[in-house]
């Protein structure tokens, strides 16, 4: 899914440096790249992301834990400090299912 973003003037034009430079071969892979960095160096930033893509439906529960670079038992818990219910993969498929038929039934 493309996505489109404004950036200080600066920015860009340190962005085409570094591709101009060699470092990168397009802007894509300079903003994958400082992403990555900033994730890997924000643990917090990390968890919470994981936990929202979970929340969302769109990771289970596994790979939620995996992209916060934790366990299942400490993502669990990290779950539970936030106050947010864990769903069973099949629960959750239920409940995506139920709101798509109230909505249509509004």
């Amino acid at each position: 899914m493309p996505s489109s973003y404004s950036l200080p003037k600066l920015m860009e034009d340190e962005i085409e440096a570094l591709i101009e430079a060699g470092y990168y071969s397009s802007k894509s892979d300079v903003v994958k790249d400082a992403i990555r960095e900033l994730l890997e160096k924000n643990r917090n930033l990390r968890i919470s992301a994981a936990v929202e893509m979970y929340k969302s439906g769109k990771i289970s529960i596994g790979r939620a834990a995996e992209v916060a670079d934790m366990s299942l038992p400490d993502f669990k818990e990290a779950l539970r400090e936030r106050g947010i219910k864990i769903i069973l993969g099949t629960d959750k498929k239920m409940m995506k299912d139920a709101d798509k038929i109230m909505k249509k039934m509004k």
